[in-house]
């Protein structure tokens, strides 16, 4: 059975043979200037193997640049994070709500149902800047709209 292997040329082990494998290979020499311009071009393209890029170069392809500022993305979440919170206590209003009527007298539950209403609009309105500041920092920093 092994001679049969043997014979026509096929294993069972190793990597499969590919159709079309790359064998031409072509060398370029760069001096210092051109090697960091390169390397910078290379990096702004977000892609991981250097053969691809320069291939994607020499045939004229689409290269994708992406920078992602850590920073702004940070503010972002955070301020989405922040305006889930308040949403969240929004949905938790109306359990608050029932249970100081049913613990306190309907004076006590009225004086505290005040103070929370009181609380509530400085909240609202916290919550509107947090949504001008989220949409500000969108047309400003995100470009949503492609430009």
């Amino acid at each position: 059975m092994d001679e049969n292997n043997k014979k026509n040329g096929t294993k069972k082990y190793g990597r499969h043979p590919k159709n079309d494998p790359a064998v031409f290979r072509y060398s370029i020499s760069l001096n210092a200037q051109e090697n960091a311009r390169f390397l910078s071009l290379f990096e702004t393209s977000g892609m991981q193997v250097k053969a691809h890029f320069i291939t994607a170069c020499v045939f004229q392809k689409t290269i994708k640049t992406v920078k992602i500022d850590k920073a702004k993305m940070d503010f972002y979440m955070r301020l989405t994070t922040l305006y889930g919170q308040f949403r969240a206590v929004g949905v938790n209003y109306n359990q608050v709500v029932k249970i100081l009527y049913r613990n306190f007298s309907e004076k006590k539950a009225a004086a505290y149902l005040f103070k929370l209403e009181k609380q509530t609009t400085e909240m609202a309105a916290l919550c509107q800047k947090i949504i001008q500041l989220i949409q500000q920092f969108e047309t400003k920093h995100l470009n949503k709209n492609g430009q």
